[in-house]
């Protein structure tokens, strides 16, 4: 199964923000979307995810349109984090987190069980008890990171997960950078299907089995990192002069501008 954006485009405001665009992202894999400013990556995270409606096409979830799936069934499917969150109401870390549990009826106990675990997983453990208003940017974006992990935290029967996050390392230092794509990566392993927007080439690169760039409302390139990495995509989707080596560790490509 799999989360497919089919021919979509965008028309708002008198402009193309999206324009024919089909993608697919699969379970299991990881796929990463970049490209420059206003090119359009977080309007495509939101047709995904049927915050907007395209004006042409249509997005499948699990091979039903996506419009099609119950509120809290699509909930249990498909969690989402946005580039922002509004949310300014002094909830602790718990409560903010057990927000996640809402489409599922587990019950207080094994919700409690999984929001522990969420927070442990993104080193955010001792923010538990305190209030969201009162943390950091960091440490907000760890706890919303939480809360759409708890959200698909089981497996369900109504079919295959997916997340999708939009900036999710922006405010992370160096160490929870890392943690977030060990967790985006340990969750492909576990069959789920991510889709994230990276602005980070060398972290896209990274974590990505499938890399898409996004330029100018259209893909302008997309497959394995190897693949689309080059000096002359760099160049004309970036305007940055770049050379293209390989990580010693990783053997990913590794962007040097």
């Amino acid at each position: 199964m799999s989360l497919v954006a089919d021919n979509i485009s965008l028309h708002l405001a008198g402009f193309d923000l999206l324009r024919n665009i089909s993608l697919e992202v699969e379970t299991g894999k990881v796929t990463a979307i970049v490209g420059p400013n206003g090119a359009g990556k977080s309007s495509l995270l939101k047709v995904l995810t049927g915050e907007m409606a395209a004006t042409k096409g249509q997005v499948y979830l699990n091979n039903r349109l996506l419009q099609h799936w119950p509120l809290l069934d699509k909930a249990q499917l498909l969690a989402v984090l946005p580039q922002h969150t509004m949310l300014n109401f002094p909830f602790t870390a718990d409560e903010v987190v057990g927000l996640g549990r809402i489409p599922h009826n587990t019950g207080l106990s094994k919700d409690r069980e999984i929001i522990t675990e969420a927070l442990d997983l993104v080193d955010a453990s001792y923010l538990q008890k305190r209030l969201y208003t009162q943390m950091s940017g960091g440490e907000r974006q760890r706890v919303q990171l939480a809360r759409v992990l708890a959200q698909i935290w089981q497996a369900s029967h109504l079919g295959d997960q997916f997340l999708v996050l939009d900036e999710p390392t922006s405010a992370f230092d160096l160490s929870h950078q890392k943690l977030t794509l060990d967790i985006v990566r340990q969750l492909a392993d576990k069959s789920v299907g991510v889709v994230m927007v990276v602005h980070d080439l060398n972290l896209a690169a990274r974590c990505a089995d499938n890399l898409v760039v996004i330029d100018a409302g259209v893909i302008a390139a997309q497959g394995s990192p190897e693949a689309v990495l080059t000096e002359a995509l760099i160049d004309k989707v970036f305007g940055v002069k770049s050379i293209i080596a390989q990580h010693p560790e990783t053997k990913r490509p590794l962007v040097i501008t």
